[in-house]
């Protein structure tokens, strides 16, 4: 063991206190100083001569003679003191101790594991002994039974058979009942061992036993005749001679007394067992695990099943049965089967109206709608800052995408912060109606405009009121009387010309005419008569959706009846949550919301679809249940193609089957005199049984309003000069909607024309295999401009026809010229990797630009597709 062992234990190293050591304090230079530990050492003088052997003899006389213990003879041998050598020794003596310690515990924790050991295989020894002793008991108790079978098969044969040798017997049967004497002798005669089964059985039949050694006047007991005296053997049984003599009454065997005794214990058994035994109603859905029928049945699992493997069907606790099987299982285990379908989860998720006393009036839910640039948003900065509330808090900051507002009158109006028309659009296709009334923004300077016409097809197809606003009357240029008379192309006839439609001249920007916007607001909302029971659960409408980082999904939802309250179970579309927080536009937290307001909710376990209902439940129960059916629903609906696609074959097919008579079309141009030519020019196509009707047509890029205007009047999407984006792309492919792109007016109408007529020869169809973004443009001698790209989606091919895209409008197509990565040329690039491409007569690159790459293909038409 070293110092530093002994340091760590906390014992002292071993060490010799020397005498005659001191310290001394040793001075350097610069004012250092140093503490030396300095010990003297006496010196050893060896007597030298004859004295000195005279001294050495006298002074072994003297120890001799004044008695010098050994114990200092050996310190001076080996030139220590006794204190030294001392201490040496008691060190030596507790290193011995120490070593002996621990070689006892050694030896002692040997023999623990050694016991350990013998206890264990005792202890499987013993197990061995008592499973194998278990195993021989099973197999002797098993071949008892096997030899109890056989021997009642053998008598029941035997019965049988002599029963079919008495029906034989032509001679009239003599019915003489036994002698009594002879009863007595056969009961007498049987062996001793028998006694106690034989009178148990006669008991159990009625009869009376005398035992041998018994009173009642019986002599001695005799002793037992033999076999060759007497043919006891045979007296039991019925023969042919038995019935001659009429002599056909038998005893009953002990082996028929056992099983009369084994079959009355089992129906006590079964009797008691089904006393307590509760026949339950078992709801049964159209699919089932075998646990959750076993709890609904209160039956154990692994009886069920048994009963299945009973039936042949291996499963497991946690396989799925069908209704058909479930209903088979409850009524084998006797309950009564109620059969629900899937469906039926739905049921009540949405209460029916309330009666008129219970509700009250609320806000009007208003959408403000226009065209860009016609002073909407200002519009609704000058509604907001009328707000009392927002004004005594200085101000609003918006948060969510809907908020409320209160006038000076005590008014309250809800505003739907829709810009543009895709979240209207989006809600009217699920046939959601969360908008009561809508503003239609017009700028006096600049009339109706296409984004304001599509604004008007849409409030005209949801069925909601319309309030013309005429903006910017405060312009030089304003022609207010210009913009109602143009809204009469359009069937919008305002009041000023013996309509219904109120108009109002705004200036959003002076704050003219707000408060005349306000009571046309108003009075439109009480002619409406809206009203809502706030005493209800709360359902509703969810406006937009998203996920927030830190809070998780957070949902915009506008309460339609009933008040929402925080910790309410709620399920909106395929996800539900328990409400752990309300949100307003301000950004406070709320305890509740009524009718008509917006708010925020926090704690759904996913981002719900915008315009889907949501509803509030009664237990987290139901609503993952309600979930899970639309989850299933969903999944099975993924990939399917809607019955109602809007393809130009499915058009034809249902224009043969006369089915409609009119054939609809959607068109999207670049510019608006492209769109007006195309409608114009299609309009005068057909005849008195078909003819084309354009639905819409207008300027811009396809973007998702497009394709749900078109997937709702199934039809198909033609798009000049333009591109659609990908969230458009995304959703068309998901609804079944086509879009053709053309770039040539007259194939439009050559292809609508074939379709009409019939006939579809082959043409030329664009496949598009990629995307790509412009991240730089390089201008390199001899070459020309080289665009460096990164593959946004799928892959581009060299010597692909490719499209220039610039804010989605075509400005060139052409051919690729070159495609490298780095220096080489390579046959093609995925999605996701960076290259360098250059077009064929065409340098006008811009950083930003988008290039479509698409390959020419040829599909044969035929007239049945």
């Amino acid at each position: 063991m070293s110092d530093a062992d002994d340091n760590k234990s906390g014992r002292k190293p071993l060490s010799l206190k020397r005498s005659g050591s001191g310290t001394v304090q040793q001075s350097f230079a610069r004012g250092r100083s140093k503490a030396v530990v300095v010990e003297k050492k006496r010196k050893r003088v060896a007597p030298a001569g004859k004295d000195g052997a005279q001294g050495g003899g006298k002074g072994s006389g003297g120890s001799g003679k004044g008695g010098e213990s050994a114990l200092a003879a050996k310190a001076r041998q080996l030139g220590l003191s006794e204190e030294e050598l001392l201490a040496r020794q008691r060190a030596i003596a507790r290193a011995r101790a120490e070593a002996a310690d621990r070689e006892a515990q050694k030896k002692q924790e040997a023999e623990e594991r050694a016991q350990r050991a013998e206890d264990e295989k005792r202890h499987l020894e013993e197990q061995r002994e008592r499973e194998e002793r278990e195993a021989r008991e099973a197999e002797e108790e098993a071949r008892r039974k096997a030899d109890d079978e056989a021997r009642r098969k053998a008598e029941e044969e035997a019965a049988a058979l002599a029963a079919q040798e008495a029906g034989r017997e032509d001679e009239p049967r003599r019915k003489a009942p036994p002698a009594k004497d002879d009863a007595k002798r056969d009961r007498r005669d049987e062996p001793a061992g028998n006694n106690g089964d034989a009178a148990s059985a006669l008991e159990a039949m009625g009869g009376r036993v005398k035992r041998k050694g018994g009173g009642g006047g019986a002599g001695p007991s005799k002793a037992q005749p033999t076999r060759a005296k007497t043919d006891n053997r045979r007296r039991g049984k019925l023969t042919i001679q038995n019935i001659v003599d009429g002599d056909e009454e038998r005893q009953r065997s002990l082996a028929s007394v056992r099983r009369a005794r084994e079959r009355e214990k089992q129906r006590r058994q079964d009797t008691t067992g089904g006393r307590d035994k509760i026949a339950r109603d078992v709801i049964i859905p159209e699919a089932i695990t075998v646990s959750d029928l076993a709890n609904r049945m209160a039956e154990r699992a692994v009886d069920v099943v048994k009963y299945l493997m009973k039936q042949g069907q291996m499963v497991r606790v946690n396989d799925v049965l069908d209704a058909d099987t479930a209903e088979l299982v409850v009524e084998e285990f006797g309950h009564t089967v109620k059969r629900v379908s899937e469906s039926d989860v739905e049921e009540g998720f949405i209460a029916e109206d309330d009666p008129d006393e219970n509700q009250v009036s609320r806000a009007p839910v208003i959408a403000v709608m226009g065209h860009v640039d016609h002073g909407k948003t200002s519009l609704l900065d000058a509604l907001r800052s009328t707000d009392v509330a927002a004004g005594e808090a200085g101000g609003i900051t918006q948060h969510i995408g809907a908020y409320q507002v209160q006038l000076k009158g005590g008014e309250k109006l809800t505003f739907l912060d829709t810009p543009g028309h895709a979240a209207f659009s989006a809600m009217r296709s699920r046939g959601a109606e969360a908008t009561d009334i809508v503003i239609l923004v017009v700028a006096a300077d600049d009339s109706v405009k296409p984004q304001t016409i599509e604004a008007i097809n849409h409030a005209k197809a949801a069925g909601t009121p319309i309030i013309v606003a005429v903006n910017k009357c405060d312009k030089p240029d304003a022609n207010p009387q210009k913009v109602l008379t143009d809204l009469l192309q359009h069937e919008i006839v305002v009041e000023a010309m013996s309509g219904d439609v109120q108009s109002v001249n705004v200036s959003a920007k002076n704050r003219e005419g707000l408060d005349e916007l306000t009571e046309a607001i108003a009075l439109q909302a009480e002619l409406l008569d809206l009203k809502a029971n706030p005493e209800r659960d709360a359902d509703g409408v969810v406006i937009e959706s998203q996920v927030d980082k830190g809070r998780g999904p957070v949902a915009t939802v506008l309460v339609r009846r009933g008040t929402l309250k925080r910790g309410a179970v709620v399920v909106a579309g395929a996800q539900w949550g328990r409400v752990r927080a309300l949100v307003n536009e301000r950004g406070q937290q709320l305890e509740e919301a009524g009718p008509s307001v917006p708010a925020e909710i926090l704690g759904l376990d996913g981002a719900p679809e915008p315009g889907e209902v949501f509803a509030v439940v009664e237990n987290e129960a139901r609503a993952r249940e309600i979930a899970d059916y639309r989850q299933r629903k969903e999944r099975q609906a993924s990939g399917a193609v809607t019955g109602g696609g809007a393809s130009l074959e499915q058009m034809m097919a249902r224009l043969k089957q006369d089915e409609t008579q009119e054939m609809p079309l959607l068109v999207k141009a670049d510019v608006q005199g492209s769109a007006e030519a195309i409608k114009q020019s299609l309009e005068k196509l057909g005849n008195d049984e078909v003819r084309a009707r354009v639905i819409h047509a207008a300027p811009g890029g396809v973007n998702e309003s497009d394709v749900l205007l078109a997937q709702s009047s199934g039809a198909p999407i033609f798009a000049f000069n333009v591109r659609a984006n990908k969230q458009a792309r995304e959703l068309a492919e998901r609804e079944g909607v086509e879009i053709r792109y053309y770039s040539v007016i007259y194939d439009v109408l050559d292809d609508v024309k074939n379709t009409m007529e019939g006939m579809l020869a082959p043409e030329k169809r664009e496949n598009f295999i990629g995307y790509a973004e412009i991240l730089e443009v390089f201008n390199i001698t001899k070459v020309g401009k080289v665009a460096g790209c990164r593959v946004t989606e799928g892959v581009v091919k060299r010597g692909c026809g490719v499209r220039l895209l610039r804010d989605d409008t075509v400005l060139h197509e052409g051919h690729l010229k070159t495609l490298k990565r780095f220096k080489d040329e390579v046959p093609e690039v995925k999605s996701g990797t960076e290259c360098g491409m250059a077009f064929e007569n065409y340098d006008d690159l811009q950083k930003g630009d988008q290039i479509e790459c698409f390959e020419v293909v040829e599909v044969a038409r035929t007239l049945d597709s």
